[in-house]
């Protein structure tokens, strides 16, 4: 992304390119990009393990129609049943799966509890106990028995909460990401600014998917797209940021720059004055 500097605006006065920071500061940003991107990655596979197979079709591979059953529900069966058919169905061997699927078919009642209240303290009480207020609490029937009502998704008290978070979480990611990557030399700025501000713009759409799913199941795809292009916008940042620090020499506008801000080395006072006027890029 690069220009020749004889084509490019000069760069702002108070940009300060990679090359020009002190190392400490290098050293600061490049162990607070490896850690996020590192915490990104795990990030991208807590989605794959959360919500592949969701639809029940291969648990291998995460699908549109596991995002539409995750927030809308599959409208045909149970929660518990849609996750013994999918995220879950490797925890269970084939016949204390089809025990518990039997109870459920049968009305889930309370006298035939006891018949596979053993099932779920042996192969659910690791994840399940209670302790995780993320996950559905399976310590007793009164608990057991909602996972057994229809699948509608998840609620909106679950979304509200997860939004919360969410929309924190990641803006303050990207705001570290991005306040980085402005240390980087991209021509042209415009596109420079639309890489940094699109991760934000994507957030706010990405959540606001979760909630539009429920009423029309085509914004699974507009919630793919936007994060898909929220990982595309951190790993161009990061390459960007990680390959200017440390791997490429500075740009000709920045090796030509003398005292800061000046582009050319014989430019005298009154070429800087005016050239001045043309920094508002950064």
């Amino acid at each position: 992304m690069d220009q020749d500097v004889t084509d490019a605006p000069p760069p702002h006065r108070l940009f300060h390119h990679f090359s020009e920071l002190p190392y400490s500061m290098r050293v600061l940003f490049t162990a607070m990009l490896l850690l996020l991107g590192m915490g990104y990655l795990f990030a991208l596979l807590n989605i794959y393990f959360t919500y592949a197979g969701r639809a029940g079709g291969n648990p291998l591979m995460l699908s549109y129609q596991d995002i539409v059953v995750a927030y809308s529900g599959s409208g045909q069966g149970s929660v518990l049943e849609g996750a013994l058919s999918g995220p879950m169905s490797t925890m269970l061997p084939p016949d204390e799966k089809s025990k518990l699927l039997t109870w459920v078919h049968d009305g889930a009642t309370k006298p035939d509890y006891d018949g596979i209240k053993p099932i779920v303290d042996k192969r659910c009480m690791a994840c399940h106990s209670g302790s995780n207020p993320h996950l559905p609490n399976l310590s007793d029937f009164d608990n057991l028995k909602k996972v057994t009502a229809l699948d509608t998704g998840a609620s909106i008290a679950t979304l509200v909460r997860v939004s919360h978070i969410h929309l924190f979480g990641v803006t303050f990611i990207f705001f570290i990401v991005g306040y980085a990557f402005t240390h980087a030399y991209v021509r042209p700025v415009w596109f420079k600014s639309s890489v940094i501000a699109t991760p934000f713009a994507a957030i706010a759409v990405d959540v606001s998917s979760w909630y539009l799913i429920k009423i029309y199941h085509p914004f699974a795809w507009v919630e793919i797209g936007a994060g898909m292009l929220m990982a595309a916008c951190f790993a161009f940042m990061w390459l960007i940021s990680m390959y200017q620090m440390w791997f490429s020499k500075p740009p000709e506008a920045i090796l030509q720059r003398m005292g800061g801000d000046v582009p050319l080395a014989d430019a005298d006072v009154s070429g800087r004055k005016g050239r001045d006027g043309l920094r508002l890029l950064s």
